[in-house]
């Protein structure tokens, strides 16, 4: 099956195989270096499409005792009115994730919890007026990128990820947890590139179906560009 995006996601720009209930993906990181050099910060961006502004977000990158605390929450503007996103994910120094709660409120109420256990991820999944859902997904490595819709600081961490030693094309195993859904991204660096009269670096994230420009200053993740939703992340 061909990857896709999911028309009814709003801004979710990851493709993903939908309709699978065990996946075997595969492996992710394909680089050497074993620590991504998180570091703690907060900030906020604002979410463009067209030109307008349709939604902003918040997030904080922190220690945890010895892991690492990445959480974030977002006010987006649909179709059908405000729908309001958070997300936590609990990681390990290497990025391996432990765990992911997400939270999300609009016409209906939902909700889930990740835990990582090796190469599973168990999803307990809590939709407003249904019984709770369950479901496994099997990856062939616990190096797992998550990056769930609306949450754009998650690329953050997905340039933490990537290895600026190695460069050249690296590929990833994803989940996008508000879609239930695994998939495979490639990240490549493409160098400095001059923006908005500054100097910044350039990681461009591909699918079969649509590419994405992530930009960085030093380590912080300024700037996000999808040219074919015209859509735009600016850190404010």
């Amino acid at each position: 099956m061909k990857p896709r995006i999911w028309p009814s996601a709003f801004l979710a720009f990851l493709m993903f195989l939908p309709g699978i209930l065990l996946v075997h993906a595969s492996a992710g990181r394909t680089g050497s270096n074993s620590a991504p050099a998180f570091a703690p910060e907060k900030g906020r961006y604002k979410i463009l499409v067209n030109g307008q502004q349709v939604g902003k977000e918040e997030f904080e990158i922190g220690a945890s005792g010895g892991d690492w605390l990445v959480r974030g929450n977002a006010e987006i503007q649909g179709p059908q009115g405000t729908t309001k996103v958070t997300g936590r994910l609990d990681l390990k120094p290497d990025g391996t994730p432990l765990r992911y709660e997400w939270s999300a409120q609009g016409a209906k109420k939902a909700s889930a919890s990740i835990e990582f256990t090796g190469v599973n991820a168990n999803v307990e999944l809590r939709l407003e007026g249904a019984r709770p859902y369950t479901q496994t997904f099997t990856f062939t490595s616990p190096h797992v990128a998550v990056l769930d819709n609306n949450l754009y600081h998650q690329y953050a961490v997905l340039a933490h990820l990537y290895d600026w030693d190695a460069k050249g094309a690296q590929t990833f195993a994803v989940l996008v947890p508000q879609d239930m859904a695994p998939g495979m991204v490639t990240v490549e660096s493409l160098g400095k590139q001059e923006v908005a009269g500054a100097k910044l670096e350039e990681l461009r994230v591909r699918t079969e179906d649509l590419e994405l420009d992530l930009y960085l200053d030093g380590q912080k993740l300024v700037r996000i560009v999808a040219p074919a939703s015209n859509a735009e992340i600016i850190r404010e």
